[in-house]
């Protein structure tokens, strides 16, 4: 057999097989999945000292769900009387929730925001929203806008 056909065959085939070998490895080490975000809600509830209570209360509560755990959530309620739209890379900097494991790979966060009588006085009324982002253990991200809705009302 001539070197000129030889030298070719013996290339393609370690070519085929580095090819066979990279798909055989990225079929057994799959991608980092994201995280989920389920059962979210958030409740207002405001208070005056005419009803005894003085503070009000913002709570938004979701369950967070990654395969390699979650490192921590992060939350931002706005008015939609706004037109705010926040973004991922706005929400980096913002108020974190507290997350504790319920099970393998999903956490409970929450996020409580006291709100004075005199803080109360001055939101907007009507439709609020919160956008949530979640960071997985792995580093993978979630950014949800409008992880769930609520009303502020006086």
């Amino acid at each position: 057999m001539s070197k000129r056909i030889v030298v070719p065959s013996l290339v393609g085939a370690v070519v085929v097989g580095a090819i066979a070998a990279g798909g055989i490895a990225m079929a057994a080490d799959p991608a980092p999945t994201e995280p989920t975000l389920e059962n979210s809600s958030a409740r207002y509830v405001a208070r005056s000292s005419s009803d005894g209570g003085g503070a009000g209360s913002l709570t938004f509560t979701t369950d967070v769900r990654d395969d390699s755990g979650v490192r921590g959530l992060k939350v931002l309620a706005w008015p939609a009387s706004s037109k705010l739209d926040p973004t991922e890379a706005e929400l980096r900097s913002v108020e974190s929730a507290t997350c504790r494991g319920t099970s393998d790979g999903t956490s409970r966060c929450t996020y409580t925001l006291k709100v004075t009588e005199k803080e109360a006085a001055g939101l907007d009324q009507g439709t609020w929203y919160v956008s949530a982002r979640a960071t997985a253990k792995d580093g993978g991200t979630a950014f949800v806008p409008r992880a769930a809705t609520f009303d502020v009302r006086r």
